[in-house]
């Protein structure tokens, strides 16, 4: 894992070039020399903060309108059959 120091100016230029660096690790943005912010993928930021990422369910639940949307999936039946070796 990597530390990536963008100043603000170069974070500004290229947003993009920080959140490629902030996938092998914690991107500091410096103000006037001194870090002041720190750009992480948030399942880094989850990992340290002790918690776990919001579920498929719990985002689907905050869709707006979405409490209306009726899915019931079609339950899946398999039937397993030994192989022949034959």
């Amino acid at each position: 894992m990597g530390i990536h120091t963008f100043s603000s100016r170069d974070f500004t230029r290229d947003v993009s070039a920080a959140k490629r660096a902030a996938l092998d690790g914690p991107v500091f943005i410096t103000d006037r020399g001194r870090p002041a912010y720190a750009l992480l993928k948030i399942d880094d930021y989850y990992r340290m903060a002790g918690q776990s990422g919001p579920s498929l369910l719990e985002l689907m639940d905050g869709i707006p309108g979405g409490e209306s949307i009726y899915f019931e999936p079609p339950r899946l039946t398999l039937q397993i059959q030994a192989a022949s070796l034959d």
